[in-house]
């Protein structure tokens, strides 16, 4: 029993903010940030549109993507960082709106690898038996928790949401060959928020040590691909396309030229979409099998790496 990827979809909020709509309000500019980052535009949620309206939007094209109603669906999983409320969870509020009585619903919280952790989940819960189909979404609102003044990190986050319906399948040839799952806490101060339930009682903002998060981002990311291609006995050159965490180009050129890989085979979405956390992952895939860069029998290699440390890496036959 393999958990399959049967269907994608995604959201972006309708606003779009460019390097230069920032520059009027930072001390930055469109070439600096491009330089550093690869990023020309990002998406911002519209006042009041919630972390759940999007995962809602990203869920429901899912479906309808592979033909499948809620009815169909055992559980839902939402990676984020950034919920709607305390509790209870998005998921549960994807849940009610799709009309979905049955089944169970709950958050993953892993900051940007929370994709990664999340297809994990689902994975084990579809090999066990537990679950049949499982609709996981990722979904964030990135500019709700950034100091709009801090040049070195408001320029780097987006909105939106990506999703994906895992089906049982038989075939051991297709579906999630591997997931291979990292964390070190030791690292924590490298990339957090200054605030949270039990601390301040606010949420707080990000922080961020960029020099000496790009530098692990590019060890780890190198470690948990190698693990990938060693458990399945694959090579770099077997691999159709990878999907990449969008956090920087400079790392996901650095991951690419590693594994001896041409940018045609990668795909990049952080220039449109900048830094969506857990969304990135089911953004970038949904973008390459809408663009018809996905087709069956590809194999994938999916990684992520964010705050906590945490990183992760998939590798998935099409």
């Amino acid at each position: 029993m393999r958990a399959v990827i049967r269907s994608t979809g995604s959201y972006l909020p309708a606003r779009i903010l460019t390097n230069a709509e920032l520059a009027a309000t930072v001390d930055t500019s469109d070439e600096w940030i491009t330089q550093r980052t690869g990023i020309r535009a990002r998406h911002v949620a519209a006042e009041g549109e919630l972390t759940s309206d999007m995962a809602l939007a990203a869920g429901r094209m899912a479906l309808a993507n592979g033909n499948f109603t809620a009815a169909d669906i055992d559980a839902i999983i939402v990676a984020t960082t950034t919920p709607d409320d305390t509790f209870p969870a998005v998921a549960v509020k994807v849940q009610a709106a799709l009309g979905m009585v049955h089944g169970f619903a709950f958050d993953v919280q892993a900051v940007c690898s929370g994709f990664v952790y999340a297809l994990s989940t689902a994975n084990n819960m579809i090999v066990s038996g537990q679950a049949r189909r499982v609709l996981v979404i990722g979904a964030e609102k990135m500019s709700s928790i950034l100091d709009k003044s801090d040049r070195t990190t408001c320029i780097l986050f987006g909105d939106g949401a990506g999703a994906a319906v895992l089906e049982a399948g038989s075939d051991d040839k297709q579906g999630i060959l591997s997931v291979h799952l990292h964390s070190d806490g030791r690292y924590r101060d490298m990339l957090y928020t200054d605030g949270g339930v039990a601390s301040t009682g606010r949420a707080g903002v990000i922080q961020m040590h960029g020099r000496e998060v790009f530098k692990y981002a590019v060890e780890a990311l190198a470690q948990v691909v190698d693990e990938a291609l060693a458990a399945t006995g694959y090579t770099a050159a077997d691999i159709d396309l990878l999907v990449p965490h969008q956090a920087n180009l400079r790392i996901i050129e650095g991951t690419a030229k590693k594994l001896h890989m041409s940018m045609d085979k990668v795909v990049v979405t952080v220039d449109r979409h900048g830094n969506t956390s857990a969304a990135s992952i089911p953004l970038a895939l949904h973008e390459a099998v809408t663009q018809g860069r996905v087709k069956r029998g590809d194999l994938l290699l999916i990684e992520a790496m964010g705050g906590g440390f945490t990183w992760g890496s998939l590798l998935v036959r099409w």
